[in-house]
Protein backbone atom coordinates (compact mmCIF):
# COMPACT_ATOMS: atom_id res chain seq x y z
CA UNK A 1 0.00 0.00 0.00
CA UNK A 2 1.17 3.49 -0.83
CA UNK A 3 -0.57 6.19 1.17
CA UNK A 4 0.83 9.67 1.70
CA UNK A 5 -0.04 12.10 4.48
CA UNK A 6 1.23 15.62 3.71
CA UNK A 7 1.39 17.98 6.68
CA UNK A 8 2.35 21.62 6.23
CA UNK A 9 2.41 24.63 8.49
CA UNK A 10 4.56 27.30 10.11
CA UNK A 11 7.19 26.74 12.80
CA UNK A 12 5.99 25.48 16.20
CA UNK A 13 2.40 24.91 15.11
CA UNK A 14 2.56 21.25 16.14
CA UNK A 15 2.98 19.56 12.77
CA UNK A 16 6.08 17.64 13.83
CA UNK A 17 4.42 16.20 16.91
CA UNK A 18 1.30 15.28 14.96
CA UNK A 19 3.37 13.71 12.18
CA UNK A 20 5.38 11.51 14.54
CA UNK A 21 2.27 10.28 16.34
CA UNK A 22 0.48 9.52 13.07
CA UNK A 23 3.49 7.58 11.79
CA UNK A 24 3.62 5.47 14.95
CA UNK A 25 -0.11 4.92 15.08
CA UNK A 26 -0.52 3.78 11.48
CA UNK A 27 2.91 2.23 10.97
CA UNK A 28 3.91 4.78 8.34
CA UNK A 29 7.43 5.97 7.58
CA UNK A 30 8.06 9.56 8.72
CA UNK A 31 10.14 12.34 7.23
CA UNK A 32 10.58 15.73 8.87
CA UNK A 33 11.53 17.55 5.67
CA UNK A 34 12.65 20.56 7.69
CA UNK A 35 15.50 18.36 8.88
CA UNK A 36 16.83 18.31 5.32
CA UNK A 37 17.00 22.09 5.29
CA UNK A 38 18.46 22.19 8.80
CA UNK A 39 21.19 19.79 7.69
CA UNK A 40 21.95 21.98 4.68
CA UNK A 41 21.89 25.09 6.87
CA UNK A 42 24.29 23.53 9.37
CA UNK A 43 26.73 22.62 6.62
CA UNK A 44 26.50 26.16 5.22
CA UNK A 45 27.29 27.48 8.71
CA UNK A 46 30.42 25.32 8.47
CA UNK A 47 31.43 26.96 5.21
CA UNK A 48 29.84 24.75 2.55
CA UNK A 49 28.11 26.12 -0.52
CA UNK A 50 24.30 25.69 -0.13
CA UNK A 51 23.76 23.87 -3.41
CA UNK A 52 26.74 21.57 -2.91
CA UNK A 53 25.44 20.73 0.56
CA UNK A 54 21.92 20.03 -0.73
CA UNK A 55 23.15 17.74 -3.49
CA UNK A 56 25.41 15.72 -1.22
CA UNK A 57 23.39 15.23 1.97
CA UNK A 58 24.05 11.96 3.75
CA UNK A 59 22.36 10.04 6.54
CA UNK A 60 25.13 11.31 8.81
CA UNK A 61 24.16 14.90 8.01
CA UNK A 62 20.57 14.18 9.07
CA UNK A 63 21.82 12.74 12.36
CA UNK A 64 24.30 15.53 13.10
CA UNK A 65 24.15 17.04 16.60
CA UNK A 66 22.67 20.50 17.04
CA UNK A 67 20.16 20.40 14.19
CA UNK A 68 17.44 21.67 16.56
CA UNK A 69 19.46 24.65 17.77
CA UNK A 70 17.85 28.07 17.10
CA UNK A 71 20.76 29.32 14.98
CA UNK A 72 20.52 26.23 12.76
CA UNK A 73 16.79 26.83 12.35
CA UNK A 74 17.51 30.35 11.14
CA UNK A 75 20.18 29.06 8.72
CA UNK A 76 17.68 26.49 7.43
CA UNK A 77 15.12 29.23 6.77
CA UNK A 78 17.71 31.22 4.82
CA UNK A 79 18.82 28.33 2.57
CA UNK A 80 15.19 27.26 2.03
CA UNK A 81 14.51 30.39 -0.02
CA UNK A 82 17.14 29.34 -2.61
CA UNK A 83 15.23 27.71 -5.51
CA UNK A 84 18.16 25.51 -6.54
CA UNK A 85 18.45 24.10 -3.02
CA UNK A 86 14.73 23.28 -2.93
CA UNK A 87 14.93 21.62 -6.35
CA UNK A 88 17.87 19.48 -5.24
CA UNK A 89 15.82 18.07 -2.35
CA UNK A 90 12.54 17.47 -4.20
CA UNK A 91 13.32 14.05 -5.68
CA UNK A 92 14.41 12.64 -2.32
CA UNK A 93 11.17 13.78 -0.69
CA UNK A 94 8.92 12.51 -3.49
CA UNK A 95 10.54 9.09 -3.46
CA UNK A 96 10.14 8.89 0.31
CA UNK A 97 6.47 9.87 0.03
CA UNK A 98 5.67 6.73 -1.97
CA UNK A 99 7.31 4.38 0.53
CA UNK A 100 5.55 1.04 0.55
CA UNK A 101 3.34 0.85 3.63
CA UNK A 102 2.59 4.57 3.79
CA UNK A 103 4.46 7.75 4.66
CA UNK A 104 3.95 10.96 6.59
CA UNK A 105 5.91 14.03 5.51
CA UNK A 106 5.83 17.34 7.31
CA UNK A 107 7.19 20.62 6.04
CA UNK A 108 6.06 23.78 4.31
CA UNK A 109 5.38 22.78 0.70
CA UNK A 110 4.46 19.10 0.94
CA UNK A 111 0.81 19.38 -0.09
CA UNK A 112 1.41 22.13 -2.65
CA UNK A 113 4.68 21.10 -4.35
CA UNK A 114 6.17 17.82 -3.15
CA UNK A 115 3.03 15.66 -2.95
CA UNK A 116 0.09 17.44 -4.57
CA UNK A 117 -1.58 14.04 -5.00
CA UNK A 118 -1.28 13.05 -1.32
CA UNK A 119 -4.24 11.10 0.02
CA UNK A 120 -4.43 13.35 3.09
CA UNK A 121 -3.33 16.97 3.31
CA UNK A 122 -3.31 18.88 6.58
CA UNK A 123 -2.27 22.47 7.23
CA UNK A 124 -1.42 22.77 10.91
CA UNK A 125 -1.24 26.33 12.19
CA UNK A 126 -1.54 28.51 15.30
CA UNK A 127 -1.18 32.18 16.12
CA UNK A 128 2.32 33.65 16.09
CA UNK A 129 2.05 34.43 19.80
CA UNK A 130 1.11 30.86 20.73
CA UNK A 131 3.86 29.43 18.53
CA UNK A 132 6.42 31.81 20.00
CA UNK A 133 5.44 30.76 23.52
CA UNK A 134 5.86 27.09 22.60
CA UNK A 135 9.24 27.70 20.99
CA UNK A 136 10.36 29.87 23.93
CA UNK A 137 9.43 27.11 26.39
CA UNK A 138 11.31 24.53 24.28
CA UNK A 139 14.38 26.76 24.03
CA UNK A 140 14.39 27.47 27.77
CA UNK A 141 14.14 23.75 28.53
CA UNK A 142 17.10 23.17 26.21
CA UNK A 143 19.14 25.86 27.92
CA UNK A 144 18.95 28.52 25.20
CA UNK A 145 18.75 32.01 26.70
CA UNK A 146 16.41 34.01 24.47
CA UNK A 147 13.68 36.37 25.59
CA UNK A 148 10.06 35.71 24.58
CA UNK A 149 10.06 38.96 22.58
CA UNK A 150 13.14 37.82 20.65
CA UNK A 151 11.54 34.45 19.91
CA UNK A 152 8.32 36.13 18.75
CA UNK A 153 10.33 38.42 16.45
CA UNK A 154 12.14 35.38 15.00
CA UNK A 155 8.85 33.51 14.48
CA UNK A 156 7.37 36.49 12.64
CA UNK A 157 10.52 36.97 10.55
CA UNK A 158 10.53 33.31 9.60
CA UNK A 159 6.83 33.42 8.73
CA UNK A 160 7.54 36.40 6.49
CA UNK A 161 10.38 34.59 4.70
CA UNK A 162 8.39 31.39 4.32
CA UNK A 163 5.18 32.97 3.05
CA UNK A 164 6.77 35.54 0.74
CA UNK A 165 9.55 33.54 -0.91
CA UNK A 166 9.24 33.28 -4.68
CA UNK A 167 9.68 29.51 -4.82
CA UNK A 168 7.14 27.25 -3.05
CA UNK A 169 5.83 29.76 -0.49
CA UNK A 170 4.17 28.46 2.67
CA UNK A 171 0.42 28.25 2.09
CA UNK A 172 -2.32 25.64 2.47
CA UNK A 173 -3.06 23.43 -0.52
CA UNK A 174 -6.52 24.18 -1.91
CA UNK A 175 -7.78 20.80 -0.68
CA UNK A 176 -5.94 20.79 2.66
CA UNK A 177 -7.83 20.59 5.95
CA UNK A 178 -6.85 23.46 8.26
CA UNK A 179 -6.07 22.37 11.83
CA UNK A 180 -5.63 25.43 14.08
CA UNK A 181 -3.94 24.26 17.28
CA UNK A 182 -3.95 27.65 19.04
CA UNK A 183 -6.57 26.53 21.55
CA UNK A 184 -5.95 22.78 21.31
CA UNK A 185 -4.04 20.49 23.63
CA UNK A 186 -1.55 18.11 22.02
CA UNK A 187 -3.97 15.22 22.53
CA UNK A 188 -6.83 17.13 20.91
CA UNK A 189 -4.74 18.07 17.88
CA UNK A 190 -3.51 14.51 17.45
CA UNK A 191 -7.02 13.10 17.80
CA UNK A 192 -8.29 15.40 15.06
CA UNK A 193 -5.45 14.38 12.73
CA UNK A 194 -6.04 10.68 13.43
CA UNK A 195 -9.74 11.11 12.64
CA UNK A 196 -8.94 12.77 9.32
CA UNK A 197 -6.50 10.05 8.29
CA UNK A 198 -8.83 7.23 9.33
CA UNK A 199 -11.58 8.77 7.21
CA UNK A 200 -9.41 8.32 4.10
CA UNK A 201 -7.91 4.90 4.78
Amino acid sequence: MRFTVAIDGPAAAGKGTISRVLARRFGFAHLDTGLLYRAVGKRVMGGDDPLVAARSLTAADLAAPGLRDPEVAQAASRVAVIPEVRAALVDFQRAFARTEGGAVLDGRDIGTVICPGAEVKLFVTASAEVRARRRYDEDMAAGHALSYDDVLAEVRARDDRDTNRADAPLRPAEDAVIVDTSQMSVDEAVAEAVRLVEARL
